[in-house]
């Protein structure tokens, strides 16, 4: 077999690009933009001035650092681009629509697969870390036609998670935070008996994914479970065995 060098490539292997927020917060095991979350190589990249509050306040002047850090992702070899923001849903379709890979920037983009796996009575739950500002038109951007069959709540009022994600002070408390993300999921489907699963919309919740589960006893929807579902696509395997 022939490899042929691509030009400025530094290294080779990497088939997820992540686009990082400017972000002043820890990366524990599990988040998005920790490494070790992972199974199979990926490549960061931050976008310079893209921080918290402007994915969160869904700014739109952020796109165009957001297709410079995707151009060079690409220009590095990876083979899709995602996020670490779901509010990056603001940005889903123009940048998918200018890439050249596939794009899937929000883990709100699993919605519409959640809805369609459950029965017409059932509901998603999705914890997102800041509710106010998950409107109709973000959700519409990744193909929610109707929020009748969602139930949303956030974190933005819990002090741990607010002071560690939304206020970035630098530090984070994980076991503080897992209660919070329990606390809230126990309420939703105590409110809510119909929600069927649950969606953390935020980057920074999948290490609390397992606790959320044990507590409610619903699938649980992330960034990880749609970065693994494309890999596996984009990287398959041959299968061996016996019959």
């Amino acid at each position: 077999m022939i490899y042929r060098a691509r030009p400025g490539q530094t290294s080779s292997g990497e088939a997820i690009g992540v686009l990082l927020l400017d972000a002043f917060t820890p990366f524990i095991p599990g988040d998005v933009a920790n490494a070790t979350t992972y199974d199979f190589p990926v490549r960061f990249k931050k976008v310079e001035g893209l921080t918290t509050r402007r994915a969160l306040r869904k700014d739109p002047t952020a796109f165009e650092p957001l297709l410079a850090a995707a151009e060079e992702l690409t220009g590095q070899g990876v083979r899709a681009i995602t996020g670490d923001c779901g509010f990056l849903a603001l940005h889903q379709r123009k940048l998918a629509a200018m890439m050249e890979v596939p794009v899937f920037l929000s883990s709100l983009l699993q919605i519409p697969f959640i809805s369609s796996i459950q029965g017409p009575n059932r509901k998603v739950g999705v914890i997102t870390a800041d509710s106010r500002g998950l409107d109709e038109p973000l959700l519409a951007a990744v193909g929610v036609e109707s929020t009748e069959r969602l139930v949303v709540r956030g974190m933005e009022d819990q002090p741990g998670f607010s002071e560690a994600v939304i206020e970035e002070k630098g530090a984070l408390d994980s076991g503080r935070i897992e209660k919070e993300a329990v606390s809230v999921a126990r309420k939703m489907v105590e409110d809510e008996p119909e929600v069927g699963a649950l969606l953390l919309e935020c980057s920074c919740l999948p290490p609390y994914g397992r606790a959320i589960q044990k507590a409610v006893s619903l699938p649980v929807f992330d960034y990880i479970t749609m970065i693994n579902y494309v890999h596996s696509a984009l990287v398959k395997e041959r299968f061996e065995g016996e019959m």
